[in-house]
């Protein structure tokens, strides 16, 4: 699977990730639901930084069409939630 974050680039993720993933979105969701402002800022990152942990970045050069998209580190919680499908940032 091939993830954007946005305004860094791609990176090539396995599909075993996401269940994985899928549990600091919950958290992320949560935190978003509550206002937990700082909450959410720590989870957005720790995400951010799974995805760059677990997956192989792609040449700058490279524009394969991304299968998920993630927010920029500095996104603000109406950003994020602009961006939410019903199953949260990361598909089920």
């Amino acid at each position: 699977m091939i993830v954007r974050i946005m305004g860094e680039g791609q990176v090539k993720l396995a599909d075993s990730h996401l269940v994985e993933l899928n549990e600091l979105d919950d958290v992320l969701l949560k935190e978003m639901e509550t206002g937990d402002g700082p909450g959410f800022r720590a989870t957005l990152h720790a995400l951010l930084d799974k995805v760059r942990e677990l997956g192989t970045p792609l040449p700058d050069d490279s524009l394969e069409p991304s299968e998920l998209i993630l927010p920029a580190p500095d996104a603000t919680i109406a950003d994020v939630r602009a961006m939410l499908s019903d199953d949260g940032l990361i598909p089920s």
